[in-house]
């Protein structure tokens, strides 16, 4: 039964931990979410679901903000029941038990390093474009990874060097930074929607669903049609779930965690509906769906080269936006793991900045690793089945709290929970059916030594580290 055991709501931080400084409130966090999910997923992913979908790929957008929109409900319940960082590792801990927490905790750190790692390999793509337009050319062997015919992305190690230094610098000093940088994101969208908007054509719409709608197989394991484009295209959407992360360094995380994830979540479905539609609309899809920076692309396909250089620019200096937030998520939830006694107590020592400095640098060097080897395209789908796994272990948070725990408080409470937390149960586990099978494959492995590691070595540190701290 020691595999099940819960964590109380309450339960006290081991002895010595250090504090998180709290310094965010709800506009803080909302601006964490619009920067977590507004990046990648709209500036570069949307080639690559136009080329799964076609023009569906408006639907592709539409199913997976519609999971999202559920799972984004459930966290926001949660977190306002439970307002301690890390995220659905901690809910799963209090409400599920050990064993699945640790599963989940894993998954975690799957889908907060390959995003960081993604996102990384993004920007790389977006920089080194914005510098042929000043006549700088790098070579290909310092742009991209062994697969692409290169050595390393050095671009990609950087900006993630410079966003570690950044949140180690401090929470609060990050924060502002952040929302600088978003509300630049959002005038760039802005921008392009402006300029695309009015080339919009019915003709490029057609055929709607040259792939179908269902998940169908191709060559090399990769899936077409609108879900097969949906379950990698739902990258784009999380993010909201870092805001949970958060949960320590906020003023009022009763409050304030439901209000940035509902908050940023609407925000985001509103912004990607309207570019995505811009886009698919100016230009037939097959002409930029296999670009690294397909917005730029498509305007200077309508002959708006500046506008094209100004988006490029722009999207260079405010996608790290994204880095910052899941880089800051995967540090807290690896404080939160080593308090545990999961991973070394070490890792979960606290600066005197308030920040866990020594766990933030050494996430830092795994992700670059990753980001400098790796294609796009094989880190994202990898990703999505780590978040599809902590969206499904969270709504199932919802409905055994819901039953078990009735008299818990929930500042917030998931509108229609026995209706809103299966559909997004459901939705998640589809979603993973879409994906590729080599995705499905890895993932499985990757939890199989999770799990091998827990027995091994993380069971008994646990077990440990519960002594003298409270009884499960």
């Amino acid at each position: 039964m020691s595999l099940f055991r819960r964590k109380p709501i309450d339960a006290p931080r081991p002895h010595g931990a250090g504090e998180l400084a709290r310094t965010l409130s709800w506009p803080h966090l909302v601006a964490l979410g619009i920067g977590a999910i507004v990046g990648t997923g709209i500036l570069t992913l949307i080639g690559v679901g136009a080329d799964r979908a076609g023009p569906a790929v408006l639907v592709s957008f539409a199913i997976a903000g519609a999971i999202c929109a559920c799972a984004a409900l459930c966290y926001a319940e949660m977190a306002s029941a439970i307002p301690a960082a890390g995220s659905a590792y901690t809910y799963s801990y209090a409400v599920l038990g050990e064993v699945i927490a640790w599963v989940v905790g894993w998954s975690l750190i799957l889908e907060y390093s390959l995003v960081v790692s993604t996102v990384a390999v993004g920007w790389s793509g977006y920089a080194v474009g914005a510098l042929k337009w000043f006549g700088i050319v790098l070579p290909t062997q310092i742009t991209a990874g062994p697969a692409l015919g290169g050595v390393v992305n050095v671009p990609a190690v950087l900006i993630i060097g410079l966003v570690a230094a950044l949140l180690m610098l401090g929470t609060r000093e990050s924060a502002r930074v952040n929302f600088a940088l978003v509300v630049l994101k959002l005038i760039t969208l802005a921008l392009f929607v402006a300029v695309a908007l009015p080339a919009f054509k019915g003709a490029n719409l057609h055929p709607f669903a040259p792939y179908g709608f269902g998940s169908q197989t191709a060559a090399g394991g990769v899936k077409y049609g609108v879900m097969g484009a949906a379950a990698i295209i739902f990258f784009a959407f999380y993010g909201f779930d870092a805001i949970s992360t958060a949960a320590e360094e906020t003023k009022r995380p009763e409050r304030d965690l439901a209000i940035g994830i509902i908050g940023s979540m609407v925000a985001c479905t509103a912004i990607y509906l309207v570019v995505a539609a811009a886009a698919v609309g100016a230009l037939p899809f097959t002409r930029f769906s296999d670009s690294t920076e397909p917005l730029a692309l498509i305007l200077r396909e309508l002959g708006q080269g500046g506008i094209a250089t100004i988006v490029g620019i722009a999207a260079a200096v405010a996608l790290p936006t994204v880095l910052l937030a899941f880089l800051y998520g995967q540090s807290r939830i690896f404080l939160v793991m080593a308090r545990d006694g999961f991973l070394p107590a070490g890792l979960a020592r606290v600066s005197a900045r308030g920040t866990p400095a020594r766990i933030t640098a050494l996430t830092a060097v795994l992700v670059a690793i990753v980001a400098g080897l790796v294609p796009l395209d094989v880190i994202a789908s990898l990703a999505n089945a780590g978040t599809l796994c902590a969206f499904v272990a969270v709504a199932v948070c919802v409905l055994v709290s819901r039953r078990r725990d009735p008299g818990l408080h929930r500042p917030f409470r998931t509108p229609a929970a026995w209706i809103v937390a299966p559909l997004a149960i459901l939705g998640c586990l589809y979603l993973f059916t879409s994906l590729q099978a080599v995705t499905q494959i890895a993932f499985i492995a990757w939890n199989a030594l999770g799990l091998l590691v827990y027995f091994i070595y993380a069971r008994g540190r646990a077990s440990a580290a519960l002594q003298g701290r409270s009884r499960f």
